[in-house]
């Protein structure tokens, strides 16, 4: 590439800005705008453009890599503006794992990075416009001095982090991992309908969003389920044991504990191997789908799905539990495929996932709007957040049986708004989803970070105040995983 004098490069920012503000004024996303800057601006790399497209300075930028990182439970990398820069221009080559990383912050596919491509949808992960609770009241406890827009201080950045900690406490999920090496001792009265129906409560409380509670019982149910299904040998005692560890794998995933919920999922596929029973398999090839996924590893986690799926239907789906565990398999792959940026695998599944749920008239009430929120999910996988929202339009709280599940509608509603670049929208979303269901907020690592970085980056908008109240309502020590 010729070079580019440092005023040449200020004036190609400053065309690439008027891009930009050009497209939002027409409704443009990120992608459709850095298409635009690339197909303007030729001496504008792909990845410069990514960025440009989303108003981020490299400070910024950075920041919010960084943040992806810890998101993920990995450790910090020591990566810097100057590298990023020398990215963006050609200089050097990046890794392979900031490659990856650079694509799921900017959703877009490793192809895109390479000059004269063109650009197409792309990476990401979960969301409608609608009326919701905007109203401000409170203090601001995270700010005592002035305000940091682009929120690159290291000690601030902390400081928020630790404010905005998990609810749940650290003992509990190092008594979590520590069970995992070495069970509690199981209760010696665990009868089989005893298991049964403390899994129920279990299930009730995820349903709830209590997830502290949940996390405090998890580690005697697993050891009690474990102990009377070796005393009956059943594939019904085989198969709860399956359900509690899928249990647990959703719970550590949405806390974000990560590498225990990976294997909680293993142990989950074990057990249900051992029970032979068909929706317990399947169960368990959602949980090590999921996890898969998370690890970068969608061909894998599809595999495994997809594997899950032939198995169920081969029973014929004569029951609704059959039918039901099938729904969530297929709108899972589909959504792996989306985050993997497979369009169309991605939409030709949830249309199968949806034409699955038409099927079974006692599922319709829940399974249609289940799957509809998937569908909106995959569009926000794919970097198209008008298009998420728009295929939202027609979905409502009432729409969804538990806290659990109408917190995470208006939490995956809060990501599509944040990736449009919507601060108000992004903060009612987040308020009715707390409203409904505080962990969903205040416990997703993800989430909880879009509400960080509104209190950073927004403090004026209206109802961010009351916002950062209740996500410190219940502080704790911040949780590393």
């Amino acid at each position: 590439m010729v070079a580019i004098s440092r005023a040449q490069r200020a004036a190609l920012a400053r065309q690439a800005r008027d891009i930009r503000q050009a497209g939002e004024h027409q409704g443009m996303d990120a992608r459709q705008v850095a298409e635009a800057i690339v197909r303007q601006l030729p001496d504008i790399l792909p990845l410069e453009a990514w960025r440009l497209a989303r108003g981020w300075s490299r400070p910024r930028a950075v920041a919010e890599l960084l943040d992806l990182y810890e998101a993920d439970g990995r450790p910090a990398p020591a990566v810097n503006t100057a590298m990023l820069c020398r990215w963006e221009h050609g200089v050097v080559a990046m890794s392979a794992d900031y490659e990856h990383m650079l694509c799921r912050l900017y959703h877009m596919r490793p192809h895109q990075l390479r000059p004269g491509t063109a650009t197409t949808p792309a990476l990401a992960e979960t969301p409608q416009p609608h009326k919701s609770i905007t109203q401000s009241h409170g203090m601001v406890t995270l700010h005592s001095r002035g305000h940091d827009d682009e929120g690159t201080d290291p000690m601030r950045r902390r400081t928020l982090l630790t404010a905005a900690g998990l609810s749940v406490p650290l003992s509990l999920l190092r008594r979590f991992d520590d069970a995992l090496a070495l069970p509690p001792l199981p209760d010696r009265s665990a009868e089989p309908a005893q298991i049964a129906q403390r899994l129920r409560a279990a299930r009730r409380q995820f349903d709830v969003s209590e997830v502290t509670g949940l996390m405090a019982i998890l580690p005697g149910l697993l050891a009690s389920a474990q102990k009377a299904a070796e005393q009956t040998d059943t594939s019904e005692g085989w198969a709860m044991v399956s359900a509690g560890y899928a249990l647990a794998t959703d719970t550590l995933n949405k806390v974000g504990n990560k590498p225990s919920a990976r294997i909680t999922a293993d142990r989950a596929m074990l057990y249900a191997e051992r029970s032979e029973d068909a929706v317990a398999k399947a169960a368990s090839a959602r949980a090590l789908g999921m996890m898969l996924r998370t690890q970068g590893r969608p061909d894998l986690a599809t595999g495994v799905m997809t594997r899950g799926i032939d198995q169920l239907t081969a029973t014929g789906l004569r029951t609704t539990a059959q039918a039901a565990m099938c729904l969530r398999l297929l709108c899972a792959r589909a959504y792996t495929y989306a985050w993997a940026g497979d369009q169309p695998r991605a939409l030709e599944g949830i249309a199968e996932a949806e034409h699955a749920a038409a099927r079974v008239p006692a599922m319709k009430p829940a399974a249609l709007p289940f799957a509809a929120l998937y569908r909106v999910d995959i569009h926000y996988a794919l970097g198209d957040a008008g298009t998420a929202l728009h295929t939202a339009r027609d979905l409502r709280t009432d729409m969804y049986p538990t806290p659990e599940r109408r917190g995470r509608f208006h939490t995956d509603l809060a990501r599509a708004w944040w990736q449009q670049g919507k601060p108000e929208q992004t903060t009612a979303e987040l308020l009715t989803a707390y409203q409904h269901a505080p962990a969903e907020v205040r416990d997703r690592p993800s989430i909880r970070q879009i509400a960080v970085n509104l209190v950073e980056r927004h403090p004026r908008v209206a109802g961010v105040r009351q916002l950062t109240k209740a996500i410190n309502r219940s502080q704790t020590m911040p949780v590393t995983v």
